[in-house]
């Protein structure tokens, strides 16, 4: 973006537009702090170069947003974020006018390239399970993250941001606050139960220092862990057990958790709903991993594979 219209001024009716959009996809459809102020972004831009031309968001043709993205760069995530934003802000202006012409309805989405989700083989699991020293409060702790993220397919920041009260220990369920403030409840395993309880009883007390933390997890200093400190204690205890750095991420948790539930029989629905997804195609993903699993152990152990 040029610099003169990167310092244009927006106009107040733009402004108005976009923050009245803000709060309806907030209302309506609750989505995450981070997705609200990309779009957010990303409207103000659009605003701003077509105001460099005498233009405005609602008077905007096919042409101007073609001519738009044509001017961006970045990766193909980006620009698919960017078309995602402009689709349902103009969706949102068609609804409140009907005479409003739709300039997105015509251009073209990018072809996002379909990355499937990375998964440990259960040896792999359970080697990691097995790396935190369990006679340390830091250890008790980290063995008790690892076991409840892979028994309960959490996501990073659900579990770093998990309350004390999340937690009944009596039913063996967390209650879980995921995207879009949804709760769901989620079962936790009696082995996953077993080290949050040794956690419980034998570190979290030590780390708290006589305080009352609301976190359920602490870090040595007494706080709410973060995922940068999640992340940093996963790959300290892969290298320990000869897991490459690069086939590793807290993520890669969640995604072991959806895939071997599937290899082992479980069903797509209910996969669906404990890992918290809004929409089913976002869990299918996951029967694409279990099938190129099966792919590799045909071709590698198969005479003819």
């Amino acid at each position: 973006m040029k610099k003169e219209e990167s310092r244009a001024s927006i106009a107040d009716a733009d402004q108005l537009s976009i923050a009245a959009f803000i709060e309806r996809v907030w209302s309506e459809d609750g989505l995450a702090d981070r997705t609200l102020e990309a779009y957010r972004r990303d409207l103000e831009a659009l605003a701003r170069w077509l105001g460099a031309r005498g233009r405005h968001l609602r008077t905007a043709r096919r042409e101007d947003i073609s001519a738009y993205h044509g001017a961006q760069s970045g990766a193909v995530r980006s620009i698919a974020r960017r078309q995602s934003a402009f689709r349902r802000y103009y969706a949102f202006l068609a609804r409140t006018d009907a005479d409003f012409v739709d300039p997105t309805l015509l251009i073209e989405r990018p072809k996002m390239p379909r990355s499937l989700p990375k998964a440990l083989a259960e040896r792999e699991i359970e080697g990691l399970l097995d790396a935190p020293d369990a006679t340390t409060p830091l250890g008790l702790r980290d063995r008790a993250m690892l076991e409840l993220m892979y028994a309960s397919g959490l996501r990073v920041s659900e579990l770093v941001e998990l309350p004390l009260a999340a937690l009944n220990t009596r039913q063996g369920v967390l209650r879980i606050t995921g995207k879009g403030g949804k709760d769901r409840l989620v079962p936790v395993g009696e082995v996953a139960l077993e080290h949050v309880g040794a956690y419980l009883a034998g570190a979290r007390p030590a780390l708290a220092k006589g305080r009352q933390p609301v976190a359920l997890f602490l870090s040595n200093r007494g706080e709410g862990m973060t995922r940068q400190m999640f992340w940093t204690l996963v790959k300290r205890h892969a290298l320990k057990v000869g897991i490459h750095p690069k086939r590793i991420s807290p993520h890669v948790l969640r995604h072991s958790f959806a895939t071997h539930l599937l290899n082992h029989g479980a069903d797509l629905r209910a996969l669906q709903m404990l890992l918290g997804h809004s929409s089913l195609s976002t869990t299918q993903i996951y029967t694409l991993v279990a099938k190129e699993g099966l792919k590799r152990l045909h071709a590698q152990h198969h005479p003819r594979g």
